[in-house]
């Protein structure tokens, strides 16, 4: 199939490269033209793994092509996907301006019948109000379809090609037949195409993302308790995940969830809640608890610390929101370094893939390592904030002779309490008993 992609930010990249992959025609449109030269001339815009190869491999095979012309990327398309930017507003609701822009200038260029298909996570109605953009100027027929995404970034490609479900909202037979043609490269191993109306399709992927964004918050509530009970949330973790009806994942407490889809579309959710007169309390209070948490860490360092950081340097590994990924939104990482540099500390700090997007942020406020060891030179603490793979099993002689004290800060439970006691460390975690 000829298929336009309009936006080729994280989502529209990777459902563009992903159904090139397959063998279909793809055109990618963006108005960015720095960006678009950037991706022509074969060179990837965002980290992520497994990504690049595929990018690559299909552009040189003549699938993937980018343009910055609307009328030039949709005239041979079959399904155009809108996969724009829907950044939150001051009052948590979702900004629709870049969609409903496309929309009004989609009606006034189709000459064919098309299938529209919102792929950005959209607030329910939106299907209704794209329609109605598009509507206004369009002389063809044309349908839209909402097909939310379910990427993890990370594994967002393992995630598109082989895909737990696909969520589709339309109530068109024209529209279902050509999509269950399209995705059935994708659910060959039998898992479903789930067909729904438009507005239980934008719905599911705001309850999906709000639903794990209440389990991370609830384990760091039991984290909470924990602590002060004297029980260790790992145990906790294992002792009720073992059981099916709440499974084992999104059950690991930390400091927090960030990213560009939990924070947003659960503000978004409630948002959509209050227009309709309904208080969301349980997602009220997971907003609270995960602003929190993202500061947990900051009073024990105090605590150790007496109170005083003057001078102090703290070694940071990590800054991304979650492991591979570069992404930064709501990063905990971010509201630790503000804490710290108010308290009086220095950072030196060092992540695999996030720190060119932090320093566009913090500037040349802390110092940005070559290496995990390197940050830890002369440090008097390490803080952990992300749990990189390599940040796993370090080599711990080496942070020994590094640092200035054995002290370490694990916001993400990386390291066996008995083994940080043997070694002499004073160890702070999440949840968990001191060891000191």
């Amino acid at each position: 199939m000829k298929i336009a992609v309009i936006g080729t930010g994280y989502v529209g990249l990777v459902t563009g490269t992903c159904f090139a992959e397959t063998g279909n025609e793809v055109i990618c449109v963006d108005i960015d033209k720095a960006k678009v030269d950037k991706l022509s001339s074969g060179q990837i815009t965002i980290y992520e793994p497994g990504l690049e190869k595929l990018f690559l491999r299909n552009q040189r095979e003549g699938r993937l092509n980018f343009v910055t012309s609307l009328e030039e990327g949709i005239k041979d398309a079959k399904i155009i996907f809108l996969a724009l930017p829907t950044p939150p507003g001051e009052d948590g609701s979702a900004d629709l301006k870049y969609i409903l822009g496309v929309a009004n200038d989609l009606g006034k260029l189709l000459t064919d019948y098309k299938i529209i298909i919102d792929k950005s996570t959209v607030p329910v109605g939106t299907s209704d109000k794209v329609h109605a953009a598009i509507a206004k100027n369009a002389k063809v027929e044309f349908d839209v379809v909402s097909n939310p995404e379910f990427l993890r970034e990370g594994v967002a490609v393992d995630d598109f090609m082989k895909p737990d479900r696909v969520v589709i909202g339309t109530t068109s037979e024209r529209a279902k037949k050509v999509l269950n043609e399209l995705y059935a490269p994708f659910v060959r191993q039998g898992n479903p195409i789930l067909f729904m109306d438009e507005r239980s399709a934008e719905l599911t992927k705001y309850a999906a993302n709000a639903f794990l964004a209440t389990k991370i918050t609830f384990m760091n509530e039991i984290a909470q308790l924990c602590e002060r009970l004297g029980a260790d949330v790992d145990m906790v973790r294992k002792g009720i995940g073992s059981d099916e009806r709440i499974g084992k994942r999104f059950l690991f407490s930390g400091i927090g969830y960030g990213g560009s889809c939990f924070p947003k579309d659960v503000r978004a959710l409630v948002h959509s809640s209050q227009e309709v007169n309904y208080p969301f309390k349980v997602l009220e209070a997971v907003m609270e608890v995960n602003e929190t948490q993202k500061m947990h860490l900051i009073p024990k360092i105090e605590k150790y610390f007496k109170g005083d950081l003057k001078g102090k340097k703290i070694a940071l590994w990590g800054l991304a929101f979650k492991p591979n990924t570069d992404d930064i939104r709501e990063a905990p990482a971010l509201y630790m370094i503000d804490a710290l540099l108010a308290a009086g500390a220095s950072i030196a700090a060092f992540d695999p893939e996030a720190m060119p997007n932090v320093k566009q942020i913090v500037g040349e406020k802390i110092v940005y390592c070559e290496s995990r060891y390197e940050a830890l030179k002369g440090a008097d603490a390490l803080v952990i904030a992300t749990e990189w793979s390599e940040f796993r099993t370090p080599d711990f002689d080496k942070i020994i002779s590094l640092l200035k004290n054995k002290v370490i800060f694990d916001g993400r439970n990386l390291f066996d309490l008995q083994q940080m006691e043997q070694l002499g460390f004073h160890y702070e975690s999440i949840g968990r008993r001191v060891i000191q």
